[in-house]
């Protein structure tokens, strides 16, 4: 390794644990940001000139104008299918093209007719279709209402903070004489003459330094912002990632929320900072409506919140309403990009269901993993050889814990040259696949995007020899710090360079590898060791457009490029599998994410559930936290809760940093070796659940891990919480995330439910805090009554070798007697469920009768999987139990009654899992 690396890691590794604040900028020290911030609440000089206003069947186009300086932007506004308003802000006439986010939406958005209600010279009303919900467009000063009969929804530039910074020529340097003559001639540009002289002196605009790095800015300041109320809305969410809670946080006292993807060395919780992926979409909800805000803007972005409620005290609150005061609540968020343009989808529910279904049309849902991948992940930096691979492998077997993958970070490449093996650690790399194959079993290795510039590695000569690099700002290949040393960085904007990066995952050319090892993308933000905050200089270029422009796309683009490689390398029949660190709108559709580099403290454990349940909001629901914490040691009772928590969350991985110690499930006694494989077990037992959620999130964008408001958008009670979560409908989860616990108070929600503690079968109302007392061994988990649920219940050495296994049925009854459930059987690893090949029931009971019927008649798929048991709990005791098969055929079943819980268990009925069947109680 180069001295020069290895004397930083040692300056950033070393001592210290916690993140170094002075390395990633504030609001202030980011001039966009200082300059927007600046403006405050008033009378918005943007007017709008009704004039100009074209209307067709699909969209309305008007010009704004700013009356201080004259310059004209271009407004469209669309009417989309599914409930969704679309707004885009441009300049008219721009110096020269301003960046426009691809690739993220699935599709041009369908649109629906607008029509015109009235006009006058105050503004235009239009119709948006549905319930007399209507825009109304107000000209001076310029803003935008959206409204449902009488109430507003959504307001734009209400509080005058619409700002569009525009493309200018740089007047006190030498710039290009015809592109000047062309400005001078126009009329717009001689008004502002006088307003620019005085900006000029304004810091920022067109440079700035942040410590030793200057970002030389070509085009000047371009930032754009707007400001959105939302009358009656006190929660929001969303805009992840951030360690914070789930609900977000009015900033007037601190720094707004910050998306800019960034590799973040141990991040502090609850704060604003910007982590390593970016989801520009905020989710409001009250006890009426939900809608969503989706800003589609990949630059550096900061978004502010306020509310006329916060700091209120409940007294205050109730003050208010003794008083009589009428004050509405209301939350205000502004939204400040430094470049591109304004294009924004506003989504408007009304159900939080309907908001996720918008957001699915737009950017896609969830890609459907293989089986396998929601299984348990064994990983660490790094697992030294091929030798301590098979002793991890043994040690599992030999303490009877489950796991499908286990995970090589970059010490087994040769020289952090990424497809490749260390020739000595790893010198038979088929051969430790295949043992695992064997096994059925399956390895993930890391490939990061920064590139070991170095004449003798194929990868970097033959992006060098077709100048696929990211540019410098003069032109020549941008070079930075990483871990391989000196680094060049692809230009995954770029399509024929993502075509080539999924063609090096073919078999023949990722010597070593086979159809059992999948891949990690890490480092992806992309990280520059020596960079401006740890990231690319915002003016190195990607073609015609700048990194400013781009930034938080990058790792969106290796992902899918990844995916696509290990897609191509099966002949486009296996699904892929592809972890990444950073993210955008539409990741999703790429594979799944984690938390990134966190600690093993109690309070990272905690953080793990907002975190993922923020991502799940914004349709990202593959998310999981390193279980133990990256850093630092976990004492034995952390790390056995963190696994409880982590076997509840759909990405199930262990990992760990190179200097801690060994932590291997078994390394703890054989107590906590005990209650890790208990755990695991439980994960595996309930993966048919986990399975048929990621199906339904395929297909409906809804979250998996969901927090309680989804279910029970109008309890309040809900609408907070962030210490409990659902895993679909039907679980409820209260992981224990306190030292030395002797109990947790979980809500169970719903006026007329029931709950059952999934260990004991114990039955509780709903719309009450349960105090429940814990040991070691206990993670509060109930099933809905109402719902049935299928497991497995022999648990096997990996998920592969479960697949014909049989099935047990556990029907939870609510008070009325009924309850229903789903079961989903495919291949488990192909995409041939898109041709219809797999086995989708409704298993519903109500009148004593329990059934299994086809949801997808024209679907086609065969099991051996049969059904050995039911339990049916809040159940009475019956005379006799019926069996009647497709065929007619009807059987008496065996069935065991435990009076004190009220649990029936009938035995061995013995159908198949794919089949049409009732079975009678009488």
């Amino acid at each position: 390794m180069a001295p020069l690396l290895v004397l930083w890691l040692a300056v950033c590794l070393g001592g210290t644990w916690a993140v170094d604040r002075g390395n990633f900028k504030t609001c202030d020290q980011s001039a966009f940001c200082k300059r927007q911030r600046a403006l405050k609440p008033g009378e918005s000089p943007y007017r709008a000139l009704l004039e100009t206003m074209e209307l067709t069947n699909t969209r309305l186009t008007l010009q704004l104008i700013n009356d201080n300086n004259k310059v004209r932007l271009l407004l469209e506004l669309y009417r989309l299918q599914g409930n969704i308003t679309r707004v885009k802000i441009n300049e008219l006439k721009p110096l020269k093209p301003r960046y426009e986010v691809p690739d993220v939406l699935i599709r041009e958005p369908p649109t629906e007719p607008l029509s015109l209600l009235s006009q006058d010279e105050n503004g235009v009303v239009l119709s948006l279709g549905p319930e007399s919900q209507r825009v109304i467009v107000s000209a001076r000063p310029f803003r935008l209402d959206i409204m449902e009969g009488r109430d507003v929804l959504m307001s734009l530039n209400s509080r005058g903070l619409l700002a569009f910074e525009h493309l200018r020529i740089r007047k006190d340097t030498q710039a290009d004489p015809e592109a000047e003559k062309k400005e001078e001639d126009d009329p717009a540009n001689q008004a502002e003459e006088a307003k620019e002289e005085e900006e000029k002196a304004e810091d920022g605009m067109w440079e700035e330094t942040f410590k030793s790095h200057t970002d030389g800015k070509p085009n000047g300041p371009s930032a754009v912002s707007l400001d959105f109320s939302l009358p009656g809305v006190e929660h929001v969410y969303g805009i992840p990632e951030h360690a914070d809670t789930l609900r977000l946080k009015t900033t007037n006292n601190g720094d707004p929320y910050r998306l800019y993807n960034l590799d973040v060395f141990q991040y502090e919780l609850y704060n604003p900072m910007a982590l390593y992926g970016s989801v520009p979409v905020m989710i409001a909800h009250n006890a009426q409506r939900t809608t969503g805000i989706f800003w589609l803007n990949a630059a550096e972005t900061w978004v502010d919140i306020s509310s006329n409620t916060a700091g209120k005290t409940v007294f205050g609150k109730m003050l208010d309403y003794v008083q009589g005061s009428s004050e509405t609540p209301q939350t205000d968020v502004r939204w400040i990009s430094e470049s591109g343009i304004i294009d924004v989808f506003i989504m408007l529910g009304p159900t939080p269901k309907d908001v996720f279904s918008q957001y699915a049309s737009l950017t896609g849902t969830q890609a459907f993993p293989p089986l396998s991948a929601l299984a348990y992940h064994q990983c660490r930096w790094n697992y030294n050889d091929q030798e301590d691979v098979q002793s991890v492998d043994a040690g599992f077997d030999k303490h009877d814990i489950p796991y499908d993958f286990i995970w090589l970070d970059i010490e087994h490449t040769d020289g952090k040259r990424y497809f490749t093996w260390d020739p000595h650690k790893f010198a038979t790399p088929k051969d430790m696949l295949q043992g695992l194959l064997d096994k059925k079993r399956k390895m993930v290795a890391i490939v990061d995007p920064h590139i070991k510039v170095d004449t003798n590695y194929k990868i970097h000569t033959e992006i060098q020899s077709r100048d696929f690099y990211i540019k410098n700002k003069d032109g020549g290949n941008y070079e930075g710090w990483c871990w391989p040393g000196s680094a060049g960085y692809p230009d995954f904007t770029r399509a024929d360079m993502r075509a080539w990066w999924a063609s090096m995952f073919a078999y023949d050319q990722y010597e070593g590898t086979m159809e059992n090892l999948y891949t990690w993308n890490d480092m992806n933000e992309p990280s520059v060791f020596n960079g401006p905050e740890v990231t690319m200089h915002k003016d190195a270029m990607h073609g015609a457009w700048e990194h400013r422009d781009v930034h938080n796309i990058y790792g969106f683009y290796v992902q899918m490029a990844t995916a696509e490689g290990l897609i191509q390398r099966s002949g486009g029949v296996e699904r892929p599998f592809v972890l990444t660190r950073a993210f955008f709108a539409g990741s999703q559709r790429y594979g799944a994410v984690w938390t990134g580099d966190n600690a093993a403290e109690w309070e990272h454990l905690k953080i793990s559930i907002p975190m993922c349940l923020s991502l799940g909001l914004v349709g990202i629901s593959f998310c999981g936290a390193d279980v133990g914490g990256f850093f630092k040691s976990p004492s034995t009772e952390l790390l056995v809760r963190w696994y409880q928590m982590g076997a509840y969350q759909p990405f199930f991985r262990a990992h760990a940093h190179l200097d801690t110690p060994r932590r291997e499930p078994w390394l703890f006694g054989p107590e906590n070796t005990a209650l890790i494989r208990e755990v695991v077990r439980e994960r595996y037992t309930l993966l048919p659940y986990w399975y048929q959620q990621f199906y339904n999130t395929h297909h409906t964008g809804e979250p998996v891990m969901r927090p309680l408001w989804v279910e029970y958008p109008q309890d309040p009670a809900t609408f907070a919480l962030d210490d409990e979560f659902l895993i679909g409908r039907d679980l409820l989860v209260h992981p224990v995330t306190e030292e030395g616990a002797r109990g947790v108070t979980a809500y169970l929600p719903g006026k007329d439910e029931v709950w059952f503690d999934i260990h004991t079968f114990q039955k509780h109302n709903g719309a009450q805090n349960l105090y429940i007392p814990v040991t070691m061994s206990s993670i509060p988990v109930f099933q809905r009554g109402g719902s049935i649920i299928p497991r497995k219940l022999r648990v096997r050495r990996s998920s592969t070798c479960m697949e014909h296994d049989p099935y047990t049925l556990y029907v939870a009854l609510n008070p009325r007697r009924t309850a229903e459930g789903e079961l989903y059987i495919d291949d488990g690893h192909t995409f041939n469920f898109e041709k219809k090949e797999f086995i989708h029931r409704r298993l519903s009971f109500a009148n004593n009768i329990l059934s299994s019927v086809n949801l997808t008649p024209a679907a086609q798929f065969s099991t051996s999987s049969w059904v050995e048991r039911v339990l049916i709990l809040g159940a009475s005791k019956p005379s006799k139990v019926t069996l009647k098969t497709a065929d007619g055929q009807e059987s008496q079943l065996e069935f065991d009654f435990d009076a004190s819980m009220s649990v029936l268990t009938l035995r061995k009925p013995g159908m198949n899992a794919g089949a049409d069947w009732t079975v009678t109680l009488q």
